[in-house]
């Protein structure tokens, strides 16, 4: 019989499902959940209309290996998928072609499902989630009102509910009110605020609120006509078609991400994550210690903030630099210097922050033609503004000390801004830094001489005392823009009244998206929602109502905005926790302290500053609400590297419609052009009619070819992308090669968190090992190919190539090196086919360690070796040791010194017996010819050297 991986699969994975192999049920009574559980999870995917490339599984399948070896070992092994299914792409789709994105998004995943389930994959499918299903976005409006309906109390270090703030405001006000909230909260008593009215009160609120509307400095995309993330803007241009994003101030949606950041840095302490995902979480939240000072601004009413972790520097001072969109930028400068401040916040808005952050050579800048005084001095110094100020950190001002900063110091030569003498002079390098230094040390005033830890105390202190600065601790991480202006999301939960939002209440959830005409923003710039019909909230009937009934008496305009992509993805682990009562925005407190996280948890670094971050934040959140029993989502994470693309390239001559093999091109000039790879052999060679058809501009082009009549293209590793006309669909090798050997394959690729070249032609190795395992089995004697294990006792031999096997791949498993695994099966198989090993107790235990590499080939091999029941319910093998010990030793056997032949003795014999056995063995008569030794030396497990 031969290996027919089509029927296999085909067999097994309808098998898999209408047995329902993988569904995993929740624990229900005591003995139940005494079981250990293992918690599974890879990154979701957003389903786009492309579907999957070879690359996308490569986390999918170490996952899939990872859960199915651990219900092995006997764990409840939770293992689900669901789509990230919101989100900018569908959207785009539905403008250009007026279909609905709810109909796209299904068809897109419908097609994903397909493909994962034709990969073998042990998905409990019943635990599906579709972040655009109203049933699911329900509870993500949920927590966003709790959001809403909180603050957070600095003293006990979490969030609580915003009734208590109210209670302590009517009672006392906010004096003595410890809390994350706006910088430019004031001050106010119990009686101002009980006599204050629904307006004050509501904006008050707002600056505590844990979500809440705010005027923001965002990245404006014009022609998506959406706001975009930090994540989603690469080089000034949106990630989804390169369009151009400025910076625009505009009323936004924002999560008070930031009164978590101590938690957010703590937490990460307790997490197995790379140490390179820590460092870019730590550098993101960016924790230092400091002071806030102001300068007063000369002839303004006005006071500039700044945060210095040197406040020791203060009589270094030279100038302020503000960013260009600071708010008081446009209030200072004066008439002269408007021209020129208005042209460059036009440039800057033309530059994304990451821009603005990672470029240290370029010097810009423009004076406002304002000057701020110095608090000890008076001294008036200038005020300018420049990009590498952001005004989303700190306080968007700086105070620039030329003497103890190289950028200031550039920054200052560079528009011939006055310093003091004592610091001009000094040469710019990495000697004349320590001396500016010292001369700072002896030329500030009740500072001189300090060491530098003594001098910032002081600063402080004296900033302190003067009312015009404090110790504090800034953090680089800023609140997160929530709101979207796009149509296809999670719908705020929001209506307005008097212009301030007021929530929906929980009851009356979801509120699900309207229909609209066109999936653009209105023609006087609302987003989407603004073109809804029906699209007010009747506070009465509680229900969603024809804009026309807007009374602002008992019917309010709803919020326009939409939830942001991370919305759902911020908490959809512990959905997947229940399967069936989702009319609950969580399972029970029992089953949620039976799952508590994601033990293991695969994906890209990517997400380190989005999605991971956002998910951290929200289950604090959670936590702090007692709606979840962890702090953290995910307790361990491996980030998968990335399967790279082989691209083929053509090359044209300059300024003509002429191609030329790779191998005749003669010079520079030639321009490189993708091709398909689909339209090239494993030779390099170019299927010249293919790309004839393929597109216009090769459709007359002249293709000369080499002097085999052959036109060869360049093949290049890069990152596998439609774009590059390098995608390999794993279809086409499921069919070509079946999904075992697919999922082989990437894991034989090379270590998981590396990245590693796609090569089809190598899949032919993997392949041709699972057709020797299948004749492993199939090596009847008498019959041809039929299926052959006997019950016969194993040999010593096989009994050590089963346990070594046993050994390595559960210790490469623990350590997740699956490309290694894939070797010792290599291995392995070749010794027992070596060894014609026939035996059940051999050849049953391989089946199960194969089974999470190559589930399909596995299971077929466990039902022929007679088994009713799955095999993976199968306990996991155990390695014996007393099969690893050798029992023999393969001597040496020398004469005067020189090696002549080897002897295979065991271990068990002493000198005298091992000296009977060599001296008899016909190979030393022919070497001593009838000589009689003078000596022999036996070392018993080491030599045997005969001197005659």
């Amino acid at each position: 019989m031969s290996y027919d991986f089509n029927a296999i699969e085909k067999k097994w994975q309808e098998k898999w499902k209408e047995d329902k192999t993988f569904a995993v049920e929740n624990p229900e009574d005591d003995q139940d959940f005494d079981k250990p559980k293992f918690y599974a999870l890879e990154m979701f995917p957003y389903p786009s209309g492309a579907g999957l490339h070879v690359g996308h599984p490569l986390g999918y399948i170490a996952g899939d290996i990872y859960a199915r070896f651990k219900r092995h070992e006997g764990y409840r092994v939770l293992h689900p998928q669901g789509f990230d299914a919101f989100g900018l792409p569908a959207e785009q789709y539905a403008i250009q072609t007026g279909q609905h994105p709810a109909i796209t998004t299904r068809e897109n995943i419908s097609r994903y499902k397909e493909q994962l389930e034709k990969m073998g994959f042990a998905f409990d499918w019943q635990r599906e989630v579709r972040t655009s299903d109203p049933n699911y976005y329900k509870w993500t409006q949920w927590i966003f009102l709790q959001l809403f309906h909180s603050y957070y109390d600095l003293d006990a270090d979490k969030a609580k509910p915003i009734a208590d703030l109210i209670k302590r405001f009517e009672r006392s006000g906010n004096t003595e009110v410890n809390a994350a909230c706006d910088d430019d909260v004031v001050s106010f008593s119990a009686d101002q605020w009980n006599q204050a009215g629904h307006s004050y009160q509501q904006e008050i609120l707002l600056q505590y609120r844990l979500t809440y509307l705010a005027d923001s400095e965002v990245n404006w995309c014009p022609e998506l006509k959406t706001v975009l993330a930090n994540d989603e803007v690469v080089n000034g241009v949106s990630e989804r078609g390169g369009h151009p994003v400025v910076k625009k101030k505009m009323k936004q949606w924002i999560m008070r991400i930031s009164a978590y950041a101590d938690r957010l840095l703590e937490g990460l302490e307790q997490l197995d994550w790379s140490e390179s995902i820590k460092e870019t979480q730590r550098n993101w939240i960016g924790r230092s210690q400091g002071a806030s000072l102001s300068f007063e601004v000369n002839q303004f009413n006005d006071r500039i903030q700044v945060f210095s972790t040197r406040p020791d520097t203060i009589f270094g001072a030279s100038f302020l630099v503000l960013a260009p969109e600071h708010d008081l930028v446009d209030k200072i400068t004066t008439k002269d210097q408007q021209e020129a401040v208005k042209n460059y916040q036009k440039e800057a808005a033309q530059r994304s922050e990451r821009e603005r952050m990672a470029d240290v050579k370029t010097i810009t800048g423009a004076f406002t033609g304002a000057y701020a005084l110095h608090p000890f001095t008076g001294k008036k110094l200038p005020i300018w503004i420049a990009d590498y100020v952001l005004a989303g950190y700190g306080t968007g001002a700086v105070m620039a000390v030329p003497c103890g900063d190289q950028r200031d110091h550039d920054f200052a030569k560079h528009f011939d801004i006055q310093i003091p003498n004592i610091f001009k002079d000094i040469d710019i390098t990495h000697q004349a830094h320590t001396d500016r230094e010292k001369a700072l040390i002896t030329n500030s005033d009740f500072l001189n001489d300090l060491p530098v830890n003594q001098a910032i105390d002081k600063a402080i202190t004296n900033l302190e005392e003067k009312n015009i600065g404090k110790g504090t601790t800034n953090y680089r991480i800023r609140d997160a823009v929530f709101s979207r202006q796009r149509y296809w999301g999670e719908p705020i939960p929001i209506y307005f009244k008097d212009g301030y939002p007021i929530a929906i209440e929980e009851e009356h959830l979801p509120l699900e998206l309207p229909e609209v005409e066109k999936y653009l923003p209105t023609e006087d710039g609302e987003p989407p929602l603004g073109r809804a019909g029906n699209w007010a909230w009747d506070t009465v009937d509680h229900q969603v109502v024809s804009n026309d009934k807007i009374d602002h008496e008992k019917i309010f305009p709803l919020e326009l905005n939409t939830m942001p992509g991370w919305a759902g993805s911020s908490w959809y682990p512990f959905r997947y926790m229940e399967k069936a009562k989702r009319d609950e925005v969580f399972s029970s407190k029992q089953i949620l302290d039976y799952w508590q996280n994601v033990d293991l948890y695969i994906g890209g670094s990517e997400h380190a500053t989005g999605h991971l971050l956002y998910a951290r934040f929200w289950t604090k959140f959670l936590k702090d609400i007692d709606a979840l029993p962890v702090e953290e989502p995910f307790q361990k994470m491996i980030n998968q590297g990335m399967i790279l693309g082989e691209s083929a390239f053509v090359f044209r001559k300059p300024n003509e419609n002429v191609f030329v093999s790779y191998d005749k091109v003669d010079g520079e000039n030639y321009q490189p052009i993708h091709a398909d790879v689909s339209f090239v052999n494993t030779s390099d060679e170019l299927d010249v009619a293919a790309i004839r058809n393929w597109r216009k501009e090769f459709a007359d082009a002249e293709f000369i070819v080499n002097e085999e009549g052959k036109f060869k293209v360049k093949r290049e590793v890069e990152k596998m992308s439609k774009s590059k006309f390098n995608v390999v669909n794993p279809d086409d090798i499921c069919d070509e090669y079946g999904a075992d050997s697919l999922r082989l394959y990437e894991m034989f690729l090379g270590p998981l968190e590396q990245s590693k070249p796609w090569n089809t032609a190598g899949i032919t190795g993997v392949y041709g090992f699972l057709k020797k395992t299948w004749r492993l089995y199939h090596s009847h004697p008498e019959k041809d190919d039929a299926f052959y294990v006997t019950d016969d006792e194993p040999g010593k031999e096989s009994l050590k190539t089963l346990h070594k096997t046993i050994k390595k791949v559960r210790e490469d498993l623990e350590a997740f090196s699956f490309n290694t695994s894939v070797s010792t099966f290599m291995i392995c198989v070749n010794e027992l086919s070596k060894q014609k090993c026939y035996s059940r107790s051999i050849l049953e235990p391989l089946v199960v360690l194969l089974s999470p590499f190559v589930p399909h080939i596995a299971e077929e091999l466990w039902e022929k070796l007679g088994h009713d029941n799955s095999v993976a319910d199968a306990t996991y093998p155990v390695h014996d040791e007393k099969h690893l010990v050798d029992d023999a030793k393969t001597y040496p056997v020398s004469f005067n010194g020189k090696k002549r032949f080897t002897l295979d003795l065991s271990l068990d014999l002493d000198k005298a017996a091992i000296e009977d056995i060599v001296m008899n063995h016909e190979k030393t008569q022919q070497q001593l010819q009838g000589k009689t030794p003078k000596k022999v030396i036996i070392v018993p497990g080491k030599i045997i050297n005969i001197v005659f």
